[in-house]
């Protein structure tokens, strides 16, 4: 059997809005959720998936040259909600506005690292904060929550990430980080 390794292309988040968001997550206590752990926190721009081990150089060589080719810029938080779908929520997540600049990214980040690339692909900048329990029925009237204060995440770098699956979490590492621009 070939050695495979779970990867992801994700931004870290300054310890400022981690907090914060933390904070806004107590307002979601419920038995249907599982809180993620603040350090498995960040913000996908593209889940890769399980590919061979052997790969893993030329992903990074990839991920690197399209992080050379994109400008920093900084998203706005809009609000920590029930997602994607408000109805029937899989999850709580907060959401930014969307930005050229991250849809620009996510999308080349994709087509650099897909054989077949989605034609409508609209990635939607959010960080996933709580997922519900599968054998759960989400609760009704979930609240809206947004910040009386401005909430900004700046997105200077990129890092590719390790997903190693495990209960009751997945444990996550940086394998490498690469400045934007």
């Amino acid at each position: 059997m070939k050695e495979s390794i779970r990867l992801f292309v994700a931004a870290p988040l300054p310890a400022d809005l981690l907090q914060e968001l933390q904070q806004q997550l107590q307002q979601f206590k419920h038995p249907a959720l599982r809180f993620l752990p603040p350090q498995n926190l960040h913000l996908t721009l593209y889940f890769i998936g399980n590919v061979p081990a052997h790969e893993l150089p030329s992903i990074k060589e990839r991920v690197a040259r399209v992080a050379q080719q994109h400008q920093r810029f900084t998203l706005q938080f809009e609000q920590t909600e029930p997602g994607p779908k408000p109805r029937h929520p899989r999850l709580i997540w907060a959401r930014f506005a969307r930005h050229a600049s991250f849809e620009a990214l996510s999308r080349h980040l994709t087509e650099e690292l897909t054989a077949q690339p989605p034609a409508n692909l609209k990635a939607i900048p959010h960080i996933t904060l709580a997922r519900f329990r599968k054998d759960s029925q989400p609760p009704r009237d979930l609240p809206l929550v947004t910040s009386e204060k401005p909430l900004e995440l700046p997105v200077q770098e990129v890092g590719l990430w390790q997903s190693v699956l495990g209960s009751p979490h997945p444990t996550y590492s940086v394998l490498e980080r690469y400045p934007l621009g």
